[in-house]
Formats: structure tokens, C-alpha cells, sequence
């Protein structure tokens, strides 16, 4: 392929696919790849350029004589053809498949020359053409659908014919469009001076019927050409643009089957930006040269002018290329037709005896330039493929209004450069000419097309912006001051200064980000700007200068507001809390409470110094009411906010709220805590100094310093001494002891010994509740008190002391007959005695009790009864040889490995070998001497002997705790495991063996 660098087009010949040996080539279609050519003799030949190969048919049957191809027509996916060949006795039409190996005669068009064949793009399959229209040499449209099963057309109706103008019908294009679940369709049809167009739901022959009631829809142009043309440039299988070859000129424009403009006639205009291309503009010196053929591309019209294509822009309508062709020798009439193939994106020339591939080559690279020299720049925009092609627009756009002093559009289109101007040269531009509202602008602008990763061209670009904002500002202040000199203030000045602060706050918002923050504030402070210094702070979360404006500004809400918000550091709380609750308590107080994560402890300095100023009488103590929210609502046990809450309650002149903060005892309820969470001493302490004695009497009593408590009661109210000496209820002696200090207190506080003071003082004893007795306050007469005074009193307490001795007296009586009762019982357990049955068995060995023997010698340290061994029987009927019994237990207490009244297995055993011992050595000792055991000896047997008897015997093992505490044992002890182990059932391994076969004969 010949390809010329910069060219849009290029040809490509095809010489083997010349139609040699069948005519001269007439007629040719091309889609998917597949082209398809008819020829003066009634052939067809078609080949695909995907598969790779060709076919020849021949249309004309052998006849002899003229039967030229007229038109030959293929469906965008090269499947379906449809060609007409014209006879002598008149025109014939055949269908043809792609794999079919012979074409089908469509005997219902007989006699019918198609000039003209639309397919329905989007609904046609392989199998089937679905709906075809038909344009014919009489002016008439007709509807055929043929299926390649068939093989035949399913039918043939006639949609419409012209009538007031019959022409013949050179070109048919046709659309379709959803509308819900109906089909929209869209006819074009062209005739050699007219371009008629169609629309309406439903079927065709539903559309083509209505127009016999209304009028038809056509364009008219001046001139005739007989080989008019109509093509639809398709993308994407939809129709975009469209071109009509007609007498006067290209008529062509864009195609929206969306839109549903009313045109005159009534028909939805679904044609826009229409427009006609001038033959006149393609001849060298004006001249009209009429094109024998044509074809749409994108961009493009390729107009087959004599022997050459001449490319021509449809948007410019300027010619761009012209293509030539290399033709053989014995052509005699050069190019004679064009077609195209949607699918492939490809066109097609063709004389008599060749073809030509004409290829695009980005046909739409220099778009963007022709739409910029039409100043159509939003369509230059869209063209444009690299960011050097949109500079150029923008440029072209920035200097336009930079020339025509629209500086603010100027800025905005100079902000978009990126290449072809500096951006100081821009800059420069607008500083020469004093514009700064425009510079800041483009400043502006230009930040927002910067990309993100140039983080530091883009701090160091809106750090400018800051200042021309400043310096706006100023300028707007100073022009306000001179009219307030002149008396002429403004509203709107006003309203212009606040709305363009406004937009600086708003910039420092968006560029808060990326402003250096330092350097932005120092501006800011240079200008004096503090309420955009405080602005600006905020958003770079500084809060502690924010903060310390409001206070400054006496503006305590605000700066409470500030606290508040969830990303400022607590600590901030802390450090701003003293001037804070010195400006406004109420408020901090309040703040205090909705902060849920406050520390009250890094607060008491703040507190404290609040405490320590005057306040009005009636005055709501705002650190009083925050440490109770702290003490009753948080629940907060630190004993600094506890004393702190205390000292405020102290100083107080009313005590109440302090007793009730004492009685009240927040620690108490806690696991492991204390009844409170204060400092009793410093408490203590505190209450003396402000002599809240009631208070101090409190302290003394939950101190448990009952007697100090009684004491300094006796000095404030007699009546809470004798509370006080009341609460004591688990130490009779002492809180008889706080009530002699009352009783006391009493009598010394009755001034002389009448009669009358000594009976008050006797009837004190009555709420004592019988504590105090007459001999008790006694002492606390002088010795000159008459006995009379006390003789009811002295009567009562000697008759309480004879119900005493009376009462003692019967508790004696009553032990001594307990004793006797035992030494009765003791005497009886002498002489108890048991039955045993000849045949009763050991309960653990099952041989008989009574049985001798060999057991003799293993009981050896018992004494034997005749020739039995020493055994033990229970109450209940349990009966146990004596080491049987011991063996029993022995086992049981070490399996048990716990300890329990007769001891562990250890002892038991121990004590046994000591016995054993014994017996022995005194046994042998006997022998020696011949004399009786000594009694020393005897006396350390029978004491051995009780004890093991206690470990062993205390109680019947089958009936007692022994027996319950097996419980808990396992059925299989651990030396039993393995015995376990040997009874189990395992899987048996078998080994190969030989089978041998057996047989039995019955």
C-alpha cells in the first residue's frame, strides 16, 4: 500500500479481482469484508477477504445476449445480496445467500428494476433479512422479506408511489428506534431532484399508509442529476450524519432519531445542522463540476470527479486530498463508482476492469483545527488528541477576550494552558495592564487544573492569591473611609466588602490544605486581618489560637463552642478552664457537664480560683453544682474532687449540705471499698477551723472515735451525744462507757441536789434501755445525797439482781443433773453387749468372725478370745475381722488422698507398727523374766490400741462417711489400667493366606 505521510486516504489496487472472462464490471457492494461485484454478462462474483476465498455465479443461465447486473446490494454483515439484472424481456431480481452455492430467483419482483435497497441494520441476523425496502425505476417502494431456510421471499407488498412527481427512486436509507415496546421507523428515500423522508410507529405498511391522509415530507433542490445517490455514514450500527447527491450541491446533515421536531408538514424532523455543499467550490476557477458518484466517511465526502476522488471536509467543505488511480490500459472510461463498507471502515473504487481499496487513515486528527478556524471551539475541544491541541484552542479563546478586555474570560481560558504560554508570561500580561481581580483569577483558576502530585507548585500559586485578596480587601477599606470623609457611604460598598470576604474565607477553606500555614498567617497578621487570622487557625485546627481570641474578645460561648467540637485536644479544656470560668461560670459550667471525658481533677486549680473570688450572697456556687454533677451523676471517686466539694460545703454558713454530703457516704455499696472517698483527718481538720461542730461530731463517728464523738456532742446538744453513744451496738462495755459519759454530763449539768434534778437524772436510766443501773450513776452524787432520793431506784435494781442469782442458781441445778445423766450413760456402755451369730461373715474377707486359726496370728495385737481373732461389730449389725477392718480402710484412705475424721492411711498404719511393736517387746520381756507385763508397757497397748480403734472403728465403713466419699472414686483405679488394657478387644490383622477351596457333598 502507497501511503503518503500526513494523507487521510490512501489506495490500495485489488487487479486480481477484476472481473476478466465475465464482462466489464457494472455494478458493486461491499460489508463485513466481503465485496461484491456484478458484470455486463450476468455475473456475480463475490469474495470474502476474511475467509480468503470466491465465488463465482452466474445470474444469467447460460442465456445469450445482453443481461447486464444493474445494481447489486449487500447487507452490512455480508450475508445477504440482493441483485437485479436487466434482459430483453425485462428485469429480474435474485436473492443471494453467503452459503448459498446458487442465487434464488424473487419471481414476485419480476419486471421490477430496484434502483435502490435499505436494510434494517438492527434487526437483521444471518438467518433472515427481516424487512427490506425497495426503491424501484417507477417511483414505487415496496417490502420483502426473505429467509435463508426458505429460500424463498416471504412476501412483497407495495408501501408507497410517487404520484405527483413520479421519478425514479435512486437511493433508500432506512432506521429504526424503540419507542416503549413499538418500533419508530425512519424512511429516506431520493429521487433525481427530490429527498423524501418517512417516519412514524408501528409496521411499515402502517407508516407508509398514513401519508395517503396527510402530506409527504420531501426536500426539493434546483437542478437534476440522474445518478443521484443517498448514503448514511453508520457507526456502531446507528446512522450519524447522512450525504445526498443531488443537481444543486451535497445536501447533507446530522441525523438524531431521538428528537421529535415538528416540522411544517407535521412529521417528527429528525434531521439537524443541515447543510449543502456547493459544486462550485470543488471546480479550480468556480466552475460547477457535477460528481459521478460519492461516498460519506466521518469527516468526510469522497466526491468521484472525472478519474479522481477528490476529498472534501464536510464540516470546512474545503477540499483536503485528491486520489488517483492507476487504471490498465484498455480501460476506456476510468472510475465509475464508489461504494463503501460501514463494517470495516472501508471504501471502494472500481472502473470496468479493476478495483480499488481506498483505506482511512485517522481521518479525524486535524478536526480540531478545522473547527477552530470556524471558531466553533467546544467542537475543537471534543476533536482535539493531545493536551498541545487543546492549548492551542484555549489560546486562541484566552486571546480573543484578552484582546476585546473581557479579562475575567481571558484568565479563565489562559488558567487552562499548560504548554504553548508560561505561565509567567501569562502572568506578566495581566500585571502590566494593573488587572489584578483578573490575575487573581487566573491564580485561581489555575489551581483548580493542577494536578494534585504538584504539591508544591500549588502552595506556592495560592499562597499569591492570599495576598491579592488581602490587598483587595485593604483597597476596599480605604475607598469605605474615604466616603465616610465624604459623607457619601454606600449600602452596596458595604455589601461588596462583606461578599468578598466572604470569598476569601471561602478560599481559605478550599485551600486550607495546601496553604503553608506559617506564612499564611504572617500575612494574615501583617494585614491585620485577626478575624481571618482566628478564621484560618480554626480550619488548620490551631485551636489554642482561636481559643485565646475569643477570650480575649471576652467571648466566652464561643470559645466554649470551640472546646467542644470532637477533634479538639482535651488538654486545651485544661489550660483555658481559669480564664474561662473567671469570664463566665454559668456557661464553662455547663460545657464542663456536656463534656463527658473531662478529668475533674485537672480542673480544682480553675475551681479553686473561683472559690477564692467574692460572690453575691444568693448566688448559685457554679463549682459547688459542677462537683456534685462529678459526685452524683459520674460517680467520680477521687478524694481531691471529694475534698475539694467538702472544704466549699464547709465555708458555707448553712451546715446542712455539708452533714448531707457526710451522711451520705458515696463509697459505700462498692466491693472491697471504702464508706467514702475524702480525707477524714483534713476533713476533720477543716470542720474544726470553720467550727461546723455537728460536722466535726460526724467525722468523729464514721472515724469509729466514738468517745472524742460523745465528747465534743456533750458540748454542742446533749440529745446527739446520746445518738451518737447509741450507734455502738457491737461493744456492750463501750457504749456502756459513752453512756456513762452522758449520764455524767447530765448530772453535772443539773445545778444543786433537789429532789425534783435528782428524780430528772434517775429517769435518765430509763433511756439507757436497762444499760445503766442505779449503782452505776451513783458515783456521780456527792456523798450528802439523801438515800430516800434512791430508794425506788435501789429497791429495783436489788430485786434484778435476786432474779439473777434465782436464774444462776437453776443453771447449776440443771448441769449437775446433765452430769449425773452422763456418768449413767458411761456406766451403761460398760455393760453393753452384742449377739453374733455362728455364721456371720467378715464384711470385707467373707470367711466367719468366729473362725480361728491362722487370723490369730495376723490379729496378734489384740488379745485373743480363746482360739477366735479379735474382731469389731457395729450398731448396725456390721461385722469385720480386726486387720481385715484395717486393711479396708487402709486401701480406702489412700485411694481417697483426703484427709477426714479417723485420719490417713499413714497414720493408720503407723499407729499399727507401733502397736506391733509394742506387743512384742513386751511379750519377749515377759518370757525373760517370767513376770507379768509392766504397767507402764500395758498402759502405752491400750492407749495405742484407743487411738487405732478411733482411726479405724469410729464408725461402720459400709454405713458411714467412708462409704459416701467412694463416691467420687472412679470404677477403674490407675493400677487397674492395665488390666483394663488386657480385656479389650482388638481388630485382628489378617495376613495374606491361601484360601482353599472347599466342597461339600451332602
Amino acid at each position: 500500500m502507497d501511503v503518503v505521510n500526513g494523507q487521510l486516504f490512501s489506495v490500495d489496487p485489488l487487479e486480481r479481482y477484476a472481473a476478466k472472462g465475465h464482462g466489464v464490471i457494472t455494478s458493486m457492494s461491499a460489508g463485513n469484508d466481503v465485496i461484491l461485484v456484478g458484470t455486463s454478462r450476468g455475473w456475480l462474483i463475490r469474495h470474502d477477504f476474511g475467509l480468503g476465498d470466491s465465488q463465482d455465479l452466474d445470474l444469467g443461465g447460460g442465456r445469450s445476449g445482453d443481461q447486464a447486473v444493474h445494481r447489486v446490494f449487500m447487507d452490512p454483515g455480508g450475508s445477504h445480496c440482493i441483485a437485479t439484472v436487466l434482459l430483453p424481456g425485462g428485469a429480474e431480481t435474485y436473492y443471494m445467500h453467503a452459503k448459498w452455492l446458487r442465487p434464488k430467483l424473487l419471481s414476485r419482483l419480476k419486471g421490477l428494476v430496484v434502483n435502490a435497497v435499505a436494510w434494517n441494520r438492527q434487526l437483521i441476523t444471518e438467518a433472515s433479512t427481516k424487512e427490506v425496502i425497495l426503491g424501484t425505476e417507477n417511483g414505487q417502494i415496496y417490502e420483502t422479506a426473505v429467509d435463508e431456510v426458505e429460500k424463498r421471499e416471504k412476501y412483497v407488498k407495495q408501501l408507497f408511489e410517487l404520484t405527483e412527481l413520479q421519478e425514479a427512486i435512486t437511493g433508500l436509507q432506512m432506521e429504526t428506534a424503540s419507542v416503549g415496546n413499538a418500533t419508530r421507523y425512519y424512511v429516506m428515500a431520493v429521487t433525481p431532484t427530490r429527498l423524501y423522508s418517512f417516519t412514524g410507529i408501528g409496521s411499515l405498511e402502517t407508516v407508509f399508509a398514513s401519508y395517503f391522509d396527510r402530506a409527504i415530507h420531501f426536500m426539493e433542490l434546483p437542478g437534476e442529476i440522474p445518478n443521484s445517490e443517498l448514503h448514511f455514514f453508520i457507526k456502531q450500527r446507528r446512522a450519524k450524519h447522512f450525504g445526498w447527491l443531488s443537481g444543486a450541491g451535497i445536501y447533507h446533515g446530522d441525523l438524531n432519531f431521538g428528537a421529535q421536531h415538528s416540522s411544517v408538514s407535521g412529521d417528527e424532523n429528525f434531521v439537524e445542522n443541515k447543510g449543502l455543499l456547493d459544486y462550485s467550490k470543488l471546480g479550480e476557477l468556480g466552475e460547477a463540476i457535477k460528481p459521478r458518484s460519492f461516498a460519506v466517511s466521518e469527516y468526510h465526502f469522497l466526491l468521484l470527479i472525472g478519474d479522481k476522488v477528490k476529498v472534501v471536509n464536510r464540516i470546512s467543505q474545503q477540499v483536503v486530498e485528491e486520489l488517483t488511480f492507476d487504471h490498465n490500459s484498455d480501460s476506456s472510461k476510468g472510475i465509475i463508482g464508489l461504494c463503501s463498507d460501514a463494517t470495516a471502515g472501508l471504501f471502494y473504487a472500481y472502473d470496468e476492469n479493476s478495483i480499488f481499496q481506498v483505506s482511512v487513515r485517522d481521518e479525524g486528527r486535524d478536526m480540531w483545527q478545522v473547527y477552530l478556524d470556524m471558531k466553533e471551539y467546544a467542537s475543537a475541544l471534543s476533536h482535539c488528541h493531545s493536551p498541545s491541541q487543546r492549548d492551542q484552542v484555549y489560546l486562541v479563546q484566552a486571546d480573543l477576550a484578552f484582546s476585546s478586555k473581557d479579562y475575567y474570560r481571558a484568565a479563565s481560558f489562559y488558567a487552562k494552558i499548560n504548554y504553548v504560554l508560561s505561565f509567567e508570561e501569562i502572568s506578566l500580561k495581566f500585571i502590566t495592564i494593573g488587572e489584578q481581580d483578573a490575575l487573581r483569577t487566573f491564580l485561581l483558576r489555575k489551581l483548580d487544573n493542577l494536578m494534585k502530585d504538584d504539591k508544591s507548585q500549588i502552595t506556592m500559586i495560592s499562597t499569591w492569591p492570599t495576598k491579592l485578596y488581602l490587598d483587595k480587601i485593604n483597597r476596599l477599606l480605604l475607598e469605605d473611609d474615604t466616603s465616610k470623609i465624604a459623607n457619601t457611604v454606600s449600602d452596596q460598598g458595604m455589601l461588596e466588602y462583606h461578599s468578598f470576604v466572604k470569598e476569601f474565607r471561602a478560599f481559605l477553606s478550599d485551600s486550607k490544605d495546601v496553604l503553608d500555614e506559617a506564612t499564611t498567617m504572617r500575612l494574615l497578621e501583617s494585614y491585620g486581618r485577626v478575624e481571618e487570622l482566628v478564621y484560618f487557625a480554626g480550619l488548620k485546627e490551631k485551636y489554642e489560637i482561636v481559643v485565646h481570641h475569643y477570650i480575649q474578645q471576652g467571648e466566652a460561648k464561643k470559645a466554649l463552642e470551640v472546646l467542644q467540637r470532637r477533634n479538639v485536644p482535651i488538654d486545651l479544656q485544661y489550660k483555658f478552664a481559669p480564664d474561662l470560668i473567671s469570664l463566665d461560670a454559668y456557661e464553662t459550667v455547663e460545657s464542663w457537664m456536656n463534656t463527658g471525658n473531662l478529668n475533674p481533677r485537672k480542673l480544682i486549680a480553675a475551681m479553686m480560683r473561683y472559690a477564692s473570688e467574692p460572690h453575691a450572697k444568693n448566688e448559685t456556687h457554679e463549682v459547688i453544682k459542677y462537683l456534685e454533677f462529678c459526685v452524683k451523676k459520674l460517680h467520680n471517686e477521687d478524694p481531691g474532687v471529694h475534698n475539694l466539694l467538702l472544704s466549699l460545703y464547709a465555708k458555707q454558713e448553712d451546715e446542712t449540705q455539708l452533714l448531707q454530703f457526710l451522711d451520705s457516704k458515696f463509697g459505700k455499696g462498692q466491693t472491697n471499698g471504702p464508706d467514702f472517698f475524702y480525707d477524714p483527718k483534713y476533713a476533720l481538720r477543716l470542720c474544726l477551723k470553720e467550727k461546723r461542730m455537728r460536722s466535726c461530731v460526724c467525722i468523729y463517728s464514721m472515724m469509729s472515735m466514738h468517745e472524742e464523738a460523745v465528747a465534743l456532742a456533750l458540748q454542742v446538744d446533749p440529745e446527739l451525744a446520746k445518738a451518737e453513744a447509741d450507734k455502738v451496738e457491737d461493744d456492750e462495755d463501750k457504749r456502756k462507757k459513752l453512756w456513762l459519759m452522758v449520764a455524767k454530763h447530765v448530772i453535772e449539768q443539773e445545778k444543786g441536789f433537789k429532789r425534783e434534778n435528782i428524780r430528772k437524772a434517775i429517769a435518765f436510766l430509763a433511756e439507757t434501755g436497762e444499760l445503766l443501773k442505779i449503782e452505776d450513776i451513783l458515783p456521780f452524787f456527792p456523798d450528802f445525797v439523801l438515800i430516800d432520793d434512791f430508794k425506788e431506784e435501789i429497791c429495783k435494781s436489788l430485786k434484778d439482781y435476786n432474779n439473777q442469782i434465782e436464774k444462776l442458781k437453776q443453771e447449776m441445778n440443771d448441769a449437775t443433773r446433765g452430769a449425773d445423766n452422763i456418768r449413767s450413760d458411761i456406766s451403761a456402755l460398760a455393760q453393753r453387749y452384742a449377739v453374733i451369730d455362728r455364721e456371720e461373715e467378715c464384711g470385707v474377707c467373707e470367711c466367719k468372725i468366729l473362725t480361728a486359726g491362722a487370723l490369730q496370728q495376723i490379729g496378734r495385737s489384740y488379745t485373743s478370745m480363746a482360739s477366735m481373732a479379735p474382731f469389731y461389730i457395729f450398731p448396725c449389725g456390721h461385722a469385720f475381722h480386726a486387720q481385715c477392718l484395717i486393711a479396708h480402710v487402709t486401701r480406702c484412705a489412700s485411694q481417697s488422698q483426703v484427709s477426714y475424721k479417723f485420719n490417713h492411711a499413714e497414720y493408720i498404719l503407723n499407729l499399727q507398727k507401733q502397736l506391733s511393736l509394742l506387743v512384742s517387746k513386751a511379750q519377749k520381756g515377759s518370757g525373760v523374766s517370767g513376770h507379768d507385763e509392766p504397767v507402764t508397757s500395758t498402759t502405752s497397748i491400750d492407749k495405742l490400741r484407743s487411738q487405732l480403734d478411733d482411726a479405724v472403728a469410729s464408725e461402720c465403713p459400709f454405713c458411714g462417711d467412708l462409704m459416701i466419699r467412694e463416691i467420687s472414686l472412679p470404677f477403674i483405679v490407675p493400677e487397674e489400667v492395665e488390666q483394663m488394657t488386657s480385656w479389650q478387644i482388638r481388630p485382628q490383622v489378617f495376613s495374606a493366606q491361601k484360601i482353599l477351596p472347599m466342597t461339600m457333598s451332602i
